[in-house]
């Protein structure tokens, strides 16, 4: 069977964009999904040809839509459904750069949870008996 157009969040899915349809029509719903520049309701259909804009973590991706699968299939072949702008790629290519020299959080923590005998000698030093706070009048 041939087709000419797709629903978008299925077209989303298929392409694996989205790991269900219903996460893809609520990212649609958001206003998260471009098609041809323009908001899209998750009904809309696609074709070979359109331009879709997805924003998910990092920059908006731009890919061009080269075919159409109403079922989803590993990701190579998933792949195939769609060519990623040469900007788009840069962009990402150039995110994926500065996030990976971006220090870790956890890397400034000089060390790891206080053990035990850490608390205690945080405790002491915060409070000795004397600074307890105390019910009696004065």
């Amino acid at each position: 069977m041939h087709m000419d157009k797709l629903r978008i969040d299925k077209w989303l899915w298929a392409a694996r964009f989205f790991k269900t349809r219903s996460l893809a029509a609520d990212e649609v719903h958001r206003d998260r999904v471009l098609v041809n520049g323009q908001v899209p309701k998750p009904s809309r259909e696609v074709k070979p040809g359109d331009r879709i804009g997805l924003r998910q973590q990092g920059p908006e991706r731009v890919v061009v839509v080269v075919g159409l699968s109403k079922q989803r299939g590993p990701a190579p072949v998933a792949q195939q459904l769609y060519a990623e702008t040469p900007e788009s790629l840069a962009a990402q290519q150039a995110w994926r750069e500065q996030n990976r020299w971006s220090p870790e959080p956890a890397h400034s923590l000089t060390q790891g949870r206080p053990t035990k005998r850490d608390r205690r000698d945080i405790d002491r030093q915060r409070h000795d008996w004397g600074d307890r706070w105390s019910a009696a009048l004065d």
